[in-house]
């Protein structure tokens, strides 16, 4: 019991400290802050003796750390040993668990996107479902951090989930837990001149693997890229650093992302350096409900420089800063400490990122051609077009690019993405076109007149 006190006063004395420090604290003030304080100690004492199990200290004193934290925001938190250590394995890319990323809404867990190739995406599960029961137990009424340390387990265990669908009756599935080990950064060559870049986090060395992928790109097709299709669709964020060195990849200069806090001095601003990888091919970038933080960052950087058509559905909004402070005894708190803005002054919380081009995802099926039709090629003594060579070279090359397009059919938002940045390749090519003579005339008539 003297120990328990103990720890109570020092608590007790430790906050004390800081309200006597503050400037503008007023006397009643820090009087109620004592009275607070006692009552904490109170209710932790009769908790102790008076709880129908036994309670240590430290998940009591843990619980109210991360109930004070947890109360400002969803995303703010008390992290100990073991959370700090999974929150550090998941920026560097490697962690074990189901393979999806959550928060809290109004008591309910929410599906903010699940990762690429980890069970949850294997089993189907979709950025905006909620998790309504682990093991059949309710998650009502439990913190983030204890629905989390649920989902995780040993690899190989498996853990039941029930998931709410909008528009659809709940349902459970079993998955089973695995080692994560995300690849961030997926590309290939799509139609033969597009690069297809997907990033499923933005974790450590995300801008080393975007420029690898471009420069491989443009020496298998030899200086003949049409463009860049971004996909972040599903990409639930990550490291702000990462996600401002991406952007930079393709700006020439200006502001990529500003974050600002309650105090003004506070501010940072975070600019492009010279250079665009890229050299102002078209750029779409693929966004959706499940595309958040890091991912809205890049999205709202390269659509405000109007570098990028953003073609997709609204982002899902997570637009503040969370700041992970070191304590003692190897535990964290993570706590909100800014909002982030586009370069264009755009506060991304709680609004996202809207696209300019709206492509929800649908299926995309071909009209039935079996009906009988003829063409020029099936009138009798028609003219042969005596360019077309019937190699099977060309057959081959026809046969692959069907598989490629036959395999792109089930993701509509693809489809319409290459097609955008094919067409705007082709303007810019017209476009180019159309100015030479413009300018040669232009510099013509200035000669001219100079005579």
């Amino acid at each position: 019991m003297f120990k328990k006190s103990l720890l109570i006063y020092a608590l007790t004395g430790c906050l004390l400290s800081s309200t006597v420090l503050a400037k503008d604290e007023k006397k009643d003030d820090q009087i109620n802050t004592y009275e607070l304080l006692n009552i904490f100690g109170e209710v932790m004492e009769r908790t102790k003796v008076s709880y129908v199990e036994d309670v240590t200290d430290k998940d009591l004193i843990e619980s109210a750390l991360n109930g004070m934290l947890t109360a400002l925001d969803p995303h703010s938190s008390y992290l100990n040993e073991q959370d700090y250590k999974y929150m550090n394995e998941q920026t560097s890319g490697k962690f074990g668990g189901l393979g999806i990323e959550i928060t809290m809404e109004n008591g309910i867990v929410k599906i903010i996107s699940p990762i690429d190739d980890t069970p949850a995406a294997k089993a189907g599960l979709k950025a905006g479902d909620y998790i309504t029961d682990i093991e059949d137990e309710t998650v009502v009424g439990q913190t983030l951090n204890e629905v989390v340390s649920k989902l995780r387990g040993k690899v190989g265990t498996k853990v039941k989930i029930t998931v709410r669908r909008v528009n659809e009756k709940p349902f459970s599935v079993t998955l089973t837990r695995d080692e994560i080990k995300i690849q961030s950064v997926k590309h290939e060559i799509k139609n033969n001149d597009i690069l297809y870049v997907r990033i499923s986090s933005f974790s450590d060395d995300v801008d080393v693997d975007v420029k690898k992928a471009f420069e491989d790109a443009q020496k298998e097709l030899k200086g003949k890229l049409a463009g860049l299709v971004i996909d972040v669709r599903n990409n639930p964020g990550g490291l702000l650093d990462q996600a401002v060195k991406v952007s930079d990849l393709f700006l020439e200069q200006g502001e990529i992302v500003s974050t600002r806090s309650r105090n003004e001095e506070d501010t940072v601003k975070y600019s492009a350096t010279a250079g665009d990888i890229a050299a102002n091919l078209p750029i779409v970038v693929m966004i959706n409900e499940g595309s958040a933080s890091a991912s809205e960052i890049v999205s709202g950087a390269l659509q405000d420089h109007h570098r990028a058509v953003i073609l997709g559905e609204k982002s899902f909004g997570k637009g503040s800063v969370q700041t992970v402070i070191p304590l003692r005894n190897n535990a964290a708190m993570r706590i909100t400490t800014a909002r982030y803005y586009t370069p264009s002054g755009r506060s991304i919380q709680a609004q996202g990122i809207e696209p300019d081009v709206v492509v929800k995802q649908a299926k995309l099926e071909e009209i039935d051609k079996s009906s009988w039709r003829v063409s020029e090629a099936d009138l009798k003594g028609a003219l042969k077009n005596e360019q077309i060579k019937d190699s099977d070279k060309n057959k081959k090359k026809d046969a692959k690019e069907a598989d490629a397009k036959n395999k792109d059919k089930n993701d509509y938002q693809l489809v319409r993405a290459l097609d955008l940045v094919k067409a705007l390749y082709i303007y810019g090519q017209n476009d180019n076109l159309a100015a030479k003579p413009a300018a040669e005339n232009a510099e013509k008539n200035d000669k001219e007149e100079k005579k």
